[in-house]
């Protein structure tokens, strides 16, 4: 199975930006955790990260060229307002899962609204740097579910 991870906007800061909300671990270091799960399991990734929005989308849609199985997104503060984003995801139909390390829904009144989430399957917030492991082992089990029906 082939799975990418794409971190948005301030994600390569992790480890130094606010480090009470984000934790100390950087974008490498999860990067490296999650890269383990995978290799253990025989998948096939690859992780992005841009500052761009455009970036971002044009990553999306070359998942889509590429055949890729899943998606773990993490948009950061594109969460809010792009709906570029959403359209891009909606539009390669590929099952994405949306994460974040901070627990969105209980930060302030913007962050709580998320229109990249009815594009995905699921969103996982507030586990830290496990989130993304648990979007992968999400993607993992669906996406073999799917192809045993």
């Amino acid at each position: 199975m082939k799975i990418w991870i794409i971190n948005g906007p301030n994600l390569n800061l992790l480890g130094t930006r606010e480090p009470d909300i984000y934790g100390t671990e950087t974008l490498d270091a999860i990067n490296r955790r999650v890269q383990d799960y995978l290799i253990k399991h025989g998948h096939i990734y690859e992780f992005f990260q841009s500052n761009s929005e455009g970036q971002l989308i044009d990553k999306i849609q070359e998942a889509y060229e590429e055949n890729v199985d899943g998606i773990v997104i993490n948009p950061a503060a594109y969460t809010h307002y792009s709906y570029a984003i959403h359209d891009a995801i909606k539009s390669v139909s590929i099952p994405a899962v949306e994460v974040h390390l901070s627990a969105i829904h209980s930060r302030e009144d913007f962050r709580k609204q998320s229109v990249i989430a009815p594009a995905c399957m699921g969103q996982i917030s507030g586990f830290g740097a496990t989130g993304y492991l648990l979007a992968v082992q999400a993607l993992d089990t669906i996406v073999s579910e799917r192809n045993t029906l």
